[in-house]
Parts: C-alpha cells; sequence; structure tokens
C-alpha cells in the first residue's frame, strides 16, 4: 500500500521534530508498510562448520544418480578488466529441484588478480525457496564453491582411483589445493602429500596447514620429478601450458583436473590424454576446457573417448576404473547442481540449529 502525504503534512517538512512524530503515527496507523527481508549471510567459516566432506559427496552422489534437478545452460561471459590483456569471466550459474529449492550463484574470475594481491575468484550464492520465490540464505560463493569442487572430485575417485591410493600430488596452492586434499582424503587412505607450486611462500604454507591434519607432507620444486611418485595427481592451477606430462605419468594412476575452465588453459598434454580413460563432470567439459577441446581439435580423441560423465558414472557402476593398471582422469569445469546440493545441505544443517 502506498500513502500519499497530504500538502498539510508536505508543509511540515521544514519541522524536523513534527515531520518525525507525522511519520511514526502514520507508521503505527498503518498508512506505511514496510518490510523487511531478513536474510542469513553465512561467511566461509559458518560454511566451512556445516558443510562436511562425506556428506556432500554422499549428497552428490545421489544428487547425480537420481538426476532429478533442473540445470538450465550457465552463463559465461569474458569482459576486459584491466589494461594488462588478460580477460575476466562472469559466470552466473542457475538450477532448481521443483518443490524444493532454487539457487544462482553470481561469480567472477579474475586471473589478474594476483598482481593486486588479491583471490581470483569472488561470489555470492542466493538460496531461494522454490515454491514460493522468496530469497532464504546467502552463502559466500568462494567457499561454496571450493567444497563443492572438491567434493566432486573426490566423488569421481572414489569411483576411479586404486581403492590403495596413499600418496597424492597437489599441483597448485590457491583456495582449492587444501579443500581437494582433504576431500581426497576422505575417501582414500592418503598417507603422503606431495605438493608443488610456483609460490615458495604459498607452497610451504599450505604444507604447513595440511601437517595439521596428520598427514605427512613433502615439498617439491621439481613438479616433472614428482609426477610418477603419486597415485594421485590432483591440479588446479590457471596455467595456459600443460604441467602434467604424459611421458612421466604411470600405470595405475588417477588424473585430477580441475583448473582450466577456458578454452585455451591446459593441465595436461595430448600424452596424458591419449593414454588415459577420460571422465568428465559433464559435457561440457568437452567445449569449455582446452584440456579436452584442445585435443579434439587435433584429433589426438574424439567425442566417444569420453568414458562417462559424472551422471553415468554415479548410475553404473560397471563404468568406473576396472584394472589395476588402468591410467584415470577426471576433468571438471563445474556443475551448478553441486552449488544447489552443496547450499541445500548447508541450509537444512542450519536450519537444525
Amino acid at each position: 500500500m502506498i500513502y500519499h502525504f497530504s500538502e498539510k503534512d508536505l508543509s511540515l517538512k521544514r519541522n524536523f521534530s513534527k515531520t518525525k512524530h507525522l511519520i511514526i503515527t502514520r507508521l503505527k496507523e498503518g498508512l506505511i508498510y514496510f518490510y523487511a527481508m531478513k536474510i542469513p549471510f553465512l561467511d566461509k567459516n559458518k560454511i566451512a562448520k556445516l558443510l562436511d566432506y562425506p556428506t556432500l559427496i554422499k549428497r552428490l552422489d545421489e544428487a547425480f544418480r537420481a538426476d532429478t534437478m533442473v540445470i538450465p545452460p550457465r552463463h559465461h561471459h569474458d569482459y576486459q578488466s584491466t589494461a594488462s590483456g588478460l580477460s575476466s569471466t562472469l559466470l552466473l550459474m542457475p538450477g532448481w529441484e521443483e518443490g524444493g529449492k532454487l539457487g544462482i550463484k553470481i561469480v567472477t574470475v579474475s586471473p589478474d588478480n594476483y598482481r593486486r594481491q588479491l583471490p581470483a575468484i569472488h561470489g555470492i550464492y542466493v538460496l531461494f525457496d522454490a515454491a514460493t520465490g522468496a530469497p532464504q540464505m546467502l552463502l559466500d560463493a568462494k567457499e561454496l564453491t571450493v567444497r563443492r569442487t572438491a567434493a566432486a572430485s573426490a566423488l569421481a575417485s572414489k569411483y576411479l582411483s586404486r581403492e590403495n591410493s596413499e600418496t597424492l600430488l597437489m599441483i597448485g596452492t590457491g583456495a582449492l589445493a587444501p579443500h581437494l586434499i582433504l576431500a581426497h582424503a576422505s575417501v582414500r587412505p592418503i598417507k603422503k602429500v606431495i605438493i608443488w607450486g610456483r609460490n615458495q611462500m604459498k607452497v610451504r604454507s599450505l604444507a604447513d596447514d595440511i601437517s595439521q591434519e596428520k598427514i605427512e607432507v613433502l615439498v617439491t620444486f621439481n613438479l616433472t620429478d614428482s609426477l610418477s611418485k603419486a597415485d594421485i595427481i590432483s591440479s588446479a592451477t590457471l596455467s595456459s601450458k600443460p604441467l602434467v606430462l604424459g611421458e612421466k605419468i604411470i600405470e595405475g594412476q588417477h588424473i585430477d583436473l580441475v583448473g582450466s575452465y577456458k578454452k585455451e588453459m591446459r593441465e595436461a598434454d595430448n600424452e596424458t590424454i591419449s593414454k588415459s580413460m577420460i571422465y568428465v563432470d559433464t559435457e561440457a567439459a568437452m567445449e569449455e576446457s582446452g584440456d579436452l577441446l584442445i585435443p579434439l581439435q587435433e584429433e589426438v580423441i574424439t567425442p566417444g573417448d569420453i568414458m562417462a560423465d559424472l551422471f553415468q558414472l554415479c548410475k553404473n557402476r560397471e563404468l568406473a576404473r576396472k584394472f589395476a593398471t588402468d591410467i584415470t582422469l577426471f576433468k571438471s569445469v563445474g556443475y551448478a547442481l553441486e552449488d544447489l546440493v552443496a547450499a541445500q545441505q548447508i541450509w537444512e544443517t542450519y536450519e537444525e540449529g
């Protein structure tokens, strides 16, 4: 309802005390209505308390198997943000479940932010009640993203890595790195982690953090020699040049490629791709990431070489690793289903108090 002040009311505008009294009176009389929605915002610390990996991995498994969520194509827009020549990216990722929740993640990715000592990723996730359309919760998108991304990698690892995998090589020291280590360790008996990164201070900082998790941590500055020393290789970088080299990988390994999300980005070379049994989170990985798009364009592989996506893998375990000597590779580019599942878990745990 909209109330229009009379000329008499407006004449009081120069008298602050009388105008204030008038407004209060009108409010009390119900002639002016103001509705303030109290929507909780959960920062990274609150999300960390509500989103444990074993539960999230289980729920992702169930969601991919059930395949009942509606996930429209995500919007992916590149824009020039600085004079450095590097482009930034705006991502809009919606999803909903009928009779349940609806959510959208709004994210910007700015690779040039390292020059400003800022994170590359910023964003927010908005969770709605799908039935009423009412917003219910705001979530720190970065924390949500790193945790659901790590959980998706661990879900794939549960089906693809050898069950006795004990050594993990972590390539990269960004926000995803500690989460990938802990998520993989929640599905496999990881006893040793080898960490490589370009920034020695970040490498040692990550090593210190992980060493508190009762896992042996080694730091390496020779990535090439370290590739053959791990059961699982997880890479989360923004590299445009391959870091995982096919001439160095060995039988039985599982390779988890998370970082490359653009057509010109690569974390693994053609030889790695050609040697591996390839899996993806969704078919979008073949179009969005240089790790698969470039080998496809160069006819190193064909679309038929993709063994399965997460929907198929979770529904049919016959598609999983068959032999201990297989080299398996999982490429992810992110999927809004993962965000929605994680947000639902947070909401339910939050509501339980």
